[in-house]
């Protein structure tokens, strides 16, 4: 494994998930503040936005895969299905519990999410498949 590589790939799923947590705001703030909508489901909509935003970008750019669209979606949904319930009662424990701010919680679920979900594609949506489409092929 090259270290120098794997290094950037790191950098560029974090600022693509950067990018995915500002689409996660935006879209929390504007079904928060604006329609009033229930705090539980502003974070399930802005996270299913960002989720399908940060999978498009890292899968082409980070991990340059030409693996099966389907199959890393059902891998990634699997990640969610489990990630997002977890979440979701933490949110409530932070805010609807102890008080804490909405802002706060959600951007410490963001961290949970950007280092779990950079692992899981890592290692198991894409260990097998990584530099492998058209923008790989080019660099080599």
């Amino acid at each position: 494994m090259d270290k120098k590589k794997e290094f950037f790939r790191a950098v560029k799923f974090a600022l693509f998930s950067a990018s995915a947590g500002i689409i996660e705001l935006a879209v929390f703030a504007l079904l928060n503040e604006l329609l009033g909508l229930p705090y539980w489901l502003c974070y399930l909509v802005a996270l299913v936005a960002s989720v399908l935003w940060n999978f498009t970008l890292n899968r082409k750019f980070t991990f340059q895969s030409a693996n099966n669209v389907p199959k890393a979606m059902l891998q990634v949904a699997l990640f969610y299905a489990v990630f997002t319930p977890l979440s979701t009662l933490l949110e409530h424990f932070l805010t609807e519990k102890l008080g804490w701010n909405e802002y706060l919680a959600t951007g410490i679920n963001m961290a949970l999410n950007l280092t779990t979900e950079y692992l899981y594609d890592r290692f198991v949506v894409f260990r097998d498949s990584i530099d492998t489409n058209d923008l790989a092929r080019k660099k080599q």
